[in-house]
C-alpha cells in the first residue's frame, strides 16, 4: 500500500517546488519506507533549494549509507559538517561525525 504521506508531499510540492521543508519531509517519508534512491533524490532537491539545511545533509548521508554508497556518504558528511558548523548546529555535527567514523 502506498504511503499516504508521500502522496501528500508530492501533491503539495507540485504547487510549491521551492519549499525545502516539503522536500525534507518527502525524503524522510521515503527513508521511513526504506526507499533509498527516492529519499536520496528528495534530500538532494532539499539541499538544492536550501544549501544551508544541515539536517538534510544528515538525512542524505544516512540514506546514502543505507543504500550502500559510502563514497557519496562520506562527501555528504563532509559538506554537512561544514554547513552545520557554519550554522552552529552542534547535534548535526556530532551525528555526522559519528556516521563518518563508521565509514572509515
Amino acid at each position: 500500500m502506498p504511503n499516504p504521506k508521500i502522496a501528500q508531499f508530492q501533491k503539495v510540492l507540485k504547487m510549491d517546488p521551492k519549499d525545502e521543508t516539503l522536500w525534507f519531509g518527502l525524503g524522510k517519508a521515503y527513508m521511513g519506507d526504506e526507499s533509498w534512491p527516492e529519499a536520496i533524490s528528495a534530500l538532494e532537491s532539499c539541499i538544492e533549494v536550501k544549501p544551508t539545511y544541515s539536517a538534510a545533509y544528515m538525512a542524505l548521508a544516512q540514506s546514502l549509507q543505507k543504500h550502500g554508497n559510502s563514497d557519496k556518504c562520506q562527501d555528504a558528511c563532509k559538506k554537512g559538517i561544514a554547513v552545520a558548523t557554519e550554522n552552529g548546529d552542534l547535534m548535526v555535527i556530532k551525528n555526522l561525525e559519528e556516521l563518518q567514523a563508521t565509514l572509515t
